[in-house]
């Protein structure tokens, strides 16, 4: 697999005036959905919760899209186990001591660690974190009134 930076979205390339329709062609943006899909099957009860809330701000956001479920499925697994395991930290405590005496790291301080770094790249890939919204935003929303419209009418 080949490095390198990720692919723009073709709206930030709209935006930034490089945009070729030749080369995207192939790379059309989802179309939002109309309905809220469905939590994959084999989500426990808080992790369908999670996915419901992320398609809520991804519906808002204009850029949910039915073929995005599996992943967002993987994001929502990804968070559900970053608050189990925050709360087997909370209440056992981020290290224990073994039968001859030594401190070690709970595990679930490394399960942790790696889940959430999973999530947040998850994250990234649908624009829910500030760096990534920052770039480009599919909700382009009603335009407000140019405060300079009446300099452009003829009086």
């Amino acid at each position: 697999m080949g490095g390198g930076s990720r692919p723009l979205p073709t709206a930030l390339k709209q935006l930034k005036g490089t945009h070729q329709s030749c080369r995207d062609a192939d790379n059309s943006p989802p179309v939002n959905l109309g309905v809220m899909p469905a939590p994959p099957e084999h989500l426990n009860y808080r992790a369908a919760e999670i996915f419901r809330q992320l398609t809520v701000y991804l519906h808002g956001m204009k850029i949910l899209s039915l073929e995005d479920s599996l992943m967002l499925g993987l994001l929502a697994a990804r968070l559900e186990e970053v608050e189990e395991h925050s709360a087997t930290i909370e209440s056992e405590g981020y290290s224990y001591q073994t039968n001859k005496g030594l401190w070690k790291s709970r595990p679930e301080v490394g399960m942790r660690n790696e889940a959430m770094r999973h999530a947040q790249s998850l994250l990234i890939e649908f624009g829910l974190s500030p760096a990534a919204r920052s770039r480009v935003s599919a909700t382009l929303g009603d335009k407000p009134d140019n405060p300079f419209k009446m300099l452009d009418q003829d009086t």
